[in-house]
């Protein structure tokens, strides 16, 4: 059995879609209390354990950062530490937010990590807990989640369109938009390996090429039949609580040589989340 923390998220929507998996919701498993979270890996005995789930309200976590630490980092840190008592591999969804935006070269796993805002805190003490845990593990970083479900880029901005003929959008963050498909079919393809004791490790997972949102703003708009101006702004005309990341460019090549798995096709995917949006 493969259990997934998390149901109604993008990803564990999509895992839910493409996997036979069990999925847990927050009435069945309370991310804000992590030993029973490890309680359920003890009584459920799974053969593989997928966090899907998490704190991701990125501006709220400014406020609420000790929440988000308990259900960003000591609730993983308590399932991996459930998963290395059963010898089970036990999988992560992670985050770009772990580095601190600088330069326009593409993120490595192996480059310094100093995240800038609260979310980028917790989801970076969250893969230290898994560290430490000792279990077989893998942590999978990406960026720009979009799907035809929950609220994400994607959705707001074909609803803008509705009722909007122009738009400014942020034009100096660039990064690689990536189809919560694509992840949760990573993800069931490296459970696969895990069950045979690959090895495992922190990689990178996201979109290709990389645009601007600006840029992913008009290929919605292209892709979807509608004629909405998009004008570029930088950050600095668009304030949030949290500090967005300007480079949001994650390296791949090291997922491709391990596992053979290629960044996602972002434009393909889009095309595929909008027909199920307008069919």
């Amino acid at each position: 059995m493969i259990l997934v923390f998390g149901k109604t998220g993008q990803v564990a929507t999509e895992l839910q879609r493409q996997g036979d998996v069990t999925a847990l919701g927050r009435d069945q498993a309370d991310l804000s209390d992590p030993q029973s979270c490890a309680a359920i890996i003890a009584d459920l005995k799974p053969s593989v354990v997928i966090n899907a789930a998490a704190y991701t309200a990125v501006d709220k976590a400014e406020e609420e950062e000790a929440m988000a630490q308990r259900i960003n980092a000591a609730s993983p840190g308590a399932m991996a530490g459930a998963c290395a008592h059963l010898d089970i591999p036990f999988l992560h969804v992670s985050t770009d937010y772990v580095f601190d935006g600088s330069g326009t070269r593409a993120w490595t796993e192996s480059d310094p990590v100093s995240p800038q805002n609260a979310y980028g805190r917790t989801k970076l003490a969250g893969e230290q807990a898994i560290r430490a845990a000792g279990a077989r593990h893998i942590i999978l970083r990406t960026a720009w989640v979009f799907s035809a479900h929950g609220a994400n880029f994607v959705k707001t901005m074909l609803r803008l369109s509705e009722t909007r003929d122009a738009l400014t959008v942020v034009d100096d963050q660039i990064g690689g938009p990536t189809p919560a498909a694509d992840i949760a079919a990573t993800l069931l393809t490296l459970a696969d390996h895990m069950r045979d004791r690959a090895k495992g490790g922190t990689y990178h997972y996201a979109g290709e090429p990389h645009t601007s949102w600006a840029g992913f703003a008009r290929a919605i708009f292209a892709q979807a039949g509608r004629d909405v101006a998009v004008a570029g702004i930088p950050s600095s005309d668009y304030p949030t609580p949290a500090t967005r990341p300007l480079n949001s460019r994650l390296d791949c090549a090291k997922l491709a040589t391990d596992f053979g798995i290629r960044p996602a096709d972002w434009q393909s995917g889009l095309n595929t989340v909008i027909k199920e949006l307008n069919p």
